[in-house]
Formats: C-alpha cells, structure tokens, sequence
C-alpha cells in the first residue's frame, strides 16, 4: 500500500504512467493492479502512516517485473516521474535488465525484465 496526499490525482496518473487498472476505488483508498499485479494507495493517516514527500524519504521500494522495462521507464518518465534509465545487469543466470524511477509521490519503483521470475520459477 502507497501512501498519496490525493488518491483521486494518483489513480489517474498511475493509469496514464504506467497503463495500471483500477480494481476499486473508496476515494481516499483504492486498489489498482498492473499486468495481474495489484498495489494499492491509501492517504496519509496522521501519526500512523505518512507519505514519502512528508517524512523526506521512503521506507520501500516496488519491484515490477515487465516485457520491456526500458518502454516502461520511458512512459513513467514521460509523465513526470524521475527516470533511471535500464542497464544490463550481469547475475547468476544471465543477464538482468533493470532501471527505474521515482514517481510524483515519492514511491521508488525499479522495472525490470522477467528474467528472475523466469530463473525462479518452480
């Protein structure tokens, strides 16, 4: 769960940024999902959960797993997020694409290729 100063304003720009579907909405509180994946956003509650661009910094970061991280990173950044653009990251399996960025929250997000999901795979 992100926390957003406005619920409304970040379903809409995580539906343009990042194609993302919402799968309910309470108004402060809403649940959306990104290719089968859901998140959810919630505003700050005082003294109990605060968002990023309030405390100066964030506790967590989400990890998605993409077809094309750099298309992805593109879009986000194209919508104002703050882009670091995808490298190849050499790992025990091969090679990882992975980049990322930091939203309009405040939320760090890193985009990858499939490429651990693939390599972990049961």
């Amino acid at each position: 769960m992100l926390a957003v100063a406005d619920t409304p304003s970040a379903v809409e720009w995580y539906q343009r940024a990042l194609g993302a579907r919402v799968l309910w909405s309470l108004g402060s509180v809403a649940g959306l999902e990104i290719d089968g994946a859901p998140f959810f956003l919630h505003e700050p509650v005082k003294d109990r959960f605060a968002s990023p661009t309030e405390t100066g910094t964030t506790t967590a970061r989400v990890e998605l797993f993409v077809d094309d991280p750099d298309h992805v990173i593109a879009r986000a950044a194209a919508a104002g997020a703050i882009g670091k653009e995808a490298r190849d990251h050499i790992v025990s399996w091969g090679t990882h694409r992975q980049g990322g960025f930091t939203d309009p929250f405040g939320h760090v997000w890193h985009v990858g290729d499939k490429s651990p999901l693939n390599h972990f795979e049961g």
